[in-house]
């Protein structure tokens, strides 16, 4: 067992909670739900778990994982766990290109699948789950600024481009669209899950989300704790077009998915540190997530364009341009609970910046190679990136 392994079971028992921002469906969006009874989803003016409108914030408490045993968190029970991969060498391989590219290939994604088919792996819990199917479609990357800032372009281009999730959300409506018509209504019976509309929890299989980090500074993966939201009260069921992603035929454009709403009663967690040696794997048709802003992130915002600003100085030599930022700028204080890698992230950001305001001659000169270098990898660092799949697992004990 390698000595991430080792210590990817060996946890803290002093609890340790974290205050994160996260986006919720306003209850003024929730509706009727017509053919469902009893049931509501998200209204026609709803906006989807990626977009920018209409989004209710809330500043959660969320426990820490990386630093707090709990017993009772795994797959079966919260509907979420870690899972180790430190172990599958050609998987660390490609997942360490794909950082450094900033973009996975078609290459890159073969090898990712081919390490995991198969694969039994162990998770935090101390469960074995077999990997039993890995499914076509939904193999995307995902890259988000902090504080919520955008780093990827207008539109997703194949399986890159994908920005971070702006609400909570569930992926999958197990009695809905494309589910329903790939496997003729047999989902909910083959499947554990825990639906407003029903639930099973003696199926052998579990359709899972298999969530690779692959670094999180900011914007981590926040997962609810599922016995701890009330589902006909709390999810809403949504309609999200799927056209500019994947390439599904017309009666399936339509994902049919749920979003959530905010309640005080609902448990979450998260791992502060977090690399591509392990991953988180939940429920894809029960578990409740959405990507969380950490105290610091908005500093973290701020010096992220402030070093962009100055790299677009440096790169064409504008020494007065560098002079102008440094006067125009009063360095933030990061809030109070900002982790420690944000803070070590914060700091290498503001030491670049004040290298090129001492030494603008310099930096715009014989050394803008070097330090447009070391201010690009600062500015990246702060950036959040992730690989999602789509897996059927088994429990092999």
């Amino acid at each position: 067992m390698s000595d991430h392994g080792l210590q990817f079971l060996l946890v803290s028992a002093v609890a340790t909670t974290v205050p994160v921002r996260l986006g919720f469906m306003p209850e003024s969006e929730a509706i009727p739900d017509p053919d469902h009874p009893g049931l509501r989803r998200a209204g026609p003016r709803s906006s989807a778990p990626y977009g920018s409108e209409r989004v209710e914030f809330h500043t959660c408490a969320a426990t820490d994982l990386t630093t707090t045993g709990v017993d009772d968190i795994d797959l079966l029970g919260a509907g979420f766990d870690a899972v180790d991969l430190s172990e599958l060498e050609p998987l660390q391989q490609a997942c360490a290109r794909v950082r450094r590219a900033g973009r996975i290939t078609d290459a890159d994604a073969t090898e990712i699948r081919s390490a995991l088919d198969g694969a039994s792996l162990r998770s935090a819990s101390g469960r074995r789950l077999r990997v039993l199917y890995l499914a076509d479609e939904g193999f995307i990357m995902r890259s988000a600024g902090p504080n919520g800032l955008s780093v990827v372009g207008p539109r997703s281009v194949g399986m890159n481009g994908h920005g971070g999730a702006t609400s909570i959300h569930i992926d999958q409506d197990v009695y809905g669209t494309p589910l329903t018509q790939v496997m003729d209504g047999r989902a909910p019976s083959l499947f554990v899950h825990d639906s407003p509309d029903g639930r099973t929890d003696d199926a052998a299989l579990l359709l899972v989300n298999l969530w690779i980090p692959l670094q999180q500074i900011v914007q981590p993966l926040v997962l609810a704790d599922g016995r701890s939201i009330d589902r006909r009260r709390h999810q809403l069921r949504f309609g999200l077009p799927t056209g500019t992603f994947l390439d599904r035929d017309d009666e399936m454009s339509i994902n049919d998915i749920w979003t959530m709403l905010h309640d005080g009663g609902q448990r979450w967690y998260l791992r502060s540190e977090m690399d591509h040696r392990s991953a988180w794997m939940f429920n894809t048709l029960s578990t409740a997530h959405g990507a969380g802003t950490l105290p610091g992130e908005d500093v973290a915002a701020m010096y992220h364009g402030m070093v962009e600003a100055a790299e677009a100085a440096v790169a064409r030599s504008d020494e007065a341009a560098v002079a102008e930022l440094a006067a125009g700028f009063t360095p933030p204080v990061a809030a109070d609970g900002t982790p420690p890698a944000l803070r070590s992230a914060i700091a290498a950001m503001s030491s670049v910046l004040n290298d090129a305001w001492a030494h603008p001659a310099d930096v715009c000169g014989e050394r803008a190679e070097d330090w447009l270098a070391v201010a690009g990898e600062a500015r990246r660092s702060v950036v959040r990136m992730s690989l999602e799949l789509r897996l059927v697992v088994s429990l092999e004990d």
